[in-house]
């Protein structure tokens, strides 16, 4: 019979106005991986906060059993001490720090009080070896990818001697590649009897290497399936979490697309940190009324600066080129300028430049456009209620109130928030970078019903995602992108995975100088 590792047994969290976790029931095998899946809101996070610690024993009720015993972790180094270790999905590194400083940061290799540096830098070249890392662990993390960063955290974990390795989102913002690799390592670890817990949305990743999947929903254990006695298909994964199919993924909507709303033409951006580097080239783009046109492209493309210098010069030095908004030319010097004209940007990264967590739902909504709430410069707060109260009910946004902080909303709320704001300034054209990263199956869906209705109002979405299904299932027209060029267009029907990465390879073969295939 296989050892339990570890047991969770009625585990009850609450925070003010919200049960988080209600008896929830985990048991993981050792040396498994086992998924921990949900919609948002579904108390994954919450749960393994308490495992970790991140709640101290007391903050909750029921039990934690760990290798036979019951724990009662007051703080992460407790839980760390006998070998669990959390990577959250946003990392808990220092970008000024070297990678060696931060795999030891907290856990020093030190003699008499002073840092051995050789010890240090010795162990963490074979720490990132383990990990498939050949970097010098000199440089800092600030210097590294996303990818790469991701594995640092992981290397990190051994550093402490893991033994119960648990991972929040742990792909949600790499590309196929990289994802692929941390898979990979997972099952490596899997071999060495590294036990691990993973939370994740992508559920093909979660069908692809997971032992045993535990489901829950508002913030209950539904059930746990086993690979190789129950069904592990994305499908029968959905059914458990919202508690029904989901027979299509992406709504239908009828097309009646309209004359151009944005013409960009020759767009050329330099970087903002040094301006000899040019990261947008020549860009040729359209999108119409009534049209979501998605762009396509690794990691590094220059999805994002693109969007974000469209967005009154958020991004970039040495802006060239032509941008015009149903025929009248546009100069836009501030983001400022760009809301007044009707164009929108909602960004990838909603904790830190999305939102303000502290801050609650009501003035998040509201202040994309207090003058539709003021006058002479004074808010009325009665009218802010009620548009606060009319986006929390249209984009069923869950909380307890329009009063509920930001930050302690999940991430799939936290999306809507940031798109109600949005949508509240009425715009004409909305930028949308990555709107469904970190969110779950069912909050996916009402996002996409969402920006269905606002281009059946006649409204232009271009939508950026690294999730290629999505980008087929949604949008009118493709763009590729790589290396900063727009390098290939395909109308709904052509546009198929095996054509889109296609186009990116074949212009990566291509040497740049001359035309000609390496």
């Amino acid at each position: 019979m296989a050892e339990i590792i570890l047991e969770m047994k009625s585990i009850t969290k609450e925070f003010p106005g919200v049960k988080a976790l209600n008896q929830v029931q985990l048991q993981v095998t050792k040396g498994e991986i086992h998924a921990l899946v949900g919609e948002n809101g579904a108390g994954k996070s919450t749960l393994m906060n308490v495992l970790s610690g991140v709640y101290p024993h007391g903050s909750y009720t029921g039990e934690i059993i760990y290798q036979g015993e019951e724990c009662k972790f007051k703080n992460i180094r407790d839980s760390e001490h006998v070998g669990i270790v959390i990577i959250h999905q946003e990392l808990a590194l220092v970008p000024y720090m070297t990678i060696a400083e931060n795999l030891f940061l907290g856990n020093e290799r030190s003699n008499k009080g002073i840092i051995d540096w050789n010890a240090t830098n010795g162990e963490s070249v074979a720490l990132l070896r383990k990990v498939g890392l050949q970097d010098n662990p000199s440089v800092r993390i600030k210097d590294i990818g996303v990818g790469k960063q991701q594995l640092v955290e992981i290397a990190k974990a051994l550093a402490k001697e893991v033994k119960l390795l648990i991972l929040d989102e742990p792909t949600a913002a790499l590309n196929e590649e990289e994802s692929q690799n941390l898979l990979k390592l997972l099952l490596e670890l899997k071999k060495q009897g590294v036990t691990s817990i993973i939370i994740s949305h992508k559920l093909n990743e979660i069908e692809q290497i997971a032992d045993s999947i535990t489901i829950l929903r508002d913030g209950a254990t539904i059930e746990t399936l086993v690979r190789g006695f129950d069904d592990f298909t994305e499908e029968r994964i959905i059914k458990g979490m919202v508690g029904r199919e989901i027979v299509d993924r992406f709504p239908g909507r009828d097309n009646f697309v309209g004359d151009v709303a944005l013409e960009v033409n020759n767009w050329s951006v330099y970087d903002t940190m040094d301006s000899k580097r040019h990261v947008i080239k020549n860009v040729n783009f359209n999108v119409r009324e009534g049209e979501i046109v998605g762009i396509a492209g690794l990691m590094g493309a220059g999805r994002t600066e693109l969007a974000m210098s469209l967005f009154g010069g958020a991004f970039g030095s040495n802006i060239s080129g032509d941008m015009i908004l149903k025929g009248k030319k546009l100069r836009l010097k501030s983001e400022a300028d760009a809301m007044k004209v009707g164009i929108a940007y909602l960004t990838e990264d909603r904790k830190s430049a999305g939102l303000v967590l502290i801050d609650d739902i009501r003035h998040n909504i509201t202040m994309g456009n207090h003058k539709k709430i003021s006058k002479n410069y004074i808010i009325d707060e009665h009218k802010e209620v009620n548009v606060a109260n009319e986006y929390r009910n249209k984009l069923n946004i869950r909380s307890s109130s329009i009063r509920q902080r930001t930050g302690n909303l999940s991430g799939g709320n936290q999306q809507k928030v940031v798109l109600s704001r949005w949508i509240y300034s009425d715009p004409e054209v909305l930028f949308l970078d990555e709107p469904t990263r970190g969110i779950d199956v069912g909050a996916k869906f009402e996002i996409y019903q969402i920006m269905n209705e606002l281009v059946s109002q006649g409204k232009s979405i271009v939508m950026i995602s690294s999730e290629m299904p999505e980008l087929l299932g949604m949008c009118d027209r493709v763009y590729v992108m790589n290396e900063g060029r727009i390098i290939g267009e395909f109308n709904r029907y052509d546009a198929t995975q095996e054509n889109i990465m296609r186009c990116i390879m074949r212009d990566a073969g291509k040497d740049k100088s001359y035309g000609q295939t390496r």
